[in-house]
């Protein structure tokens, strides 16, 4: 899809966004379906009262609306930022639980935060538009909403906006006050990690392996810099010169785009994440690793994997139902570990706690 067909379907998902209402569609159908009986979702189930869908129907009605405004206009600038934001939610949850501590700036004196972990910095987007919701909704409903419920609620709004998926977010998580760069490498699993590996990763945070494999799909949109993924174009290993899992025509491609590493200090180019439809979240990104072209290792894997091969290919085959997957694994992930009640914060400034 070109960027005037994108440009045309924002507006169109607009417009069905506005009218349609959230209630009990993220899996369109049905009201969420109760925590599964697993220690990493959350920890400390909340009580329905304090964590659910329609938390701010009464103290800020206006709430998502303003958020997806937010995000409507982001995205239509910039398609791109879409996948920035759904890559932050993952990358907040994923430390300490989807408590907005990704969102915090360092502090002098003290250990830096999680967005200027070298993980995260200068590669997390989408910052800007978290911070004109947040200013937007202190002006209407002060001290209100937190800036994790806004982040979530912007990720689920781009995942519609780029590829058709809606779903209701749960609201009532609280803001964390706590954010360390050295936990991002602890708990995020990096790109060369194998099939078994991102299993195990996603499991310590309760998910699945069927929910690994399916949220690996937001990878269909964004981008990924060169450095994450050079050692399968150059030096694979003593055998093979270049990772033989590879096309070896997409190789040939990759290698133009990102010439061989000869120094710490020379630019690290960036490639689109999926070759095929790099501006839409859909399942043409397992497609393509069944064509040997996934990017990074932690990709590929999923199709030369026995372990996830089969998870792979029916969702190729059935484009629906792995998105209804998406949908539910998006608000699964967005339940880790939160703060709910009277624990953590409601940020008047998303960068600082108060």
């Amino acid at each position: 899809m070109n960027s005037l067909a994108l440009i045309s379907c924002l507006i169109l998902c607009f417009s069905v966004f506005t009218d349609a209402s959230y209630k009990y569609n993220y899996d369109y159908t049905s009201p969420p379906p109760p925590p599964p009986k697993k220690s990493g979702y959350p920890k400390h189930p909340p009580k329905k009262s304090t964590f659910g869908i329609g938390f701010y129907s009464k103290s800020c009605p206006q709430a998502e609306g303003i958020i997806k405004k937010a995000v409507f206009k982001a995205v239509l600038m910039n398609p791109g930022i879409a996948a920035g934001i759904i890559r932050m939610h993952f990358h907040d949850c994923f430390i300490r639980g989807c408590d907005g501590s990704v969102l915090l700036d360092s502090i002098p004196g003290k250990e830096t935060a999680e967005k200027d972990s070298p993980i995260n910095n200068p590669s997390l987007r989408g910052f800007g538009v978290i911070d004109e919701a947040k200013v937007l909704l202190e002006k209407v409903c002060p001290h209100t909403v937190s800036c994790a419920d806004i982040l979530a609620y912007a990720a689920r709004d781009s995942a519609f906006f780029v590829g058709g998926i809606k779903y209701a977010v749960p609201g009532g998580r609280r803001d964390g006050r706590v954010s360390l760069s050295s936990e991002v490498i602890q708990n995020l699993p990096p790109p060369f990690f194998d099939a078994k590996q991102l299993e195990d990763n996603f499991k310590a945070k309760g998910l699945s392996l069927d929910e690994m494999v399916t949220l690996s799909g937001a990878h269909s949109i964004g981008v990924s810099h060169c450095s994450s993924f050079s050692n399968r174009l150059y030096g694979f290993n003593t055998t093979h010169p270049q990772d033989p899992s590879l096309d070896p025509r997409y190789a040939s491609y990759l290698k133009h785009k990102c010439p061989r590493p000869m120094s710490d200090t020379q630019n690290d180019p960036i490639v689109n994440l999926d070759v095929s439809s790099p501006i839409y979240l859909d399942n043409k990104y397992y497609l393509n690793l069944r064509n040997h072209k996934g990017l990074l290792t932690s990709d590929q894997t999923l199709y030369q994997s026995p372990l996830t091969s089969k998870l792979v290919l029916n969702n190729i085959k059935f484009r629906s139902t792995w998105a209804r997957k998406f949908a539910n694994a998006m608000v699964h992930m967005g339940s880790i570990e939160i703060l709910t009640g009277n624990k953590g914060e409601i940020r008047k400034n998303c960068h600082f706690i108060n």
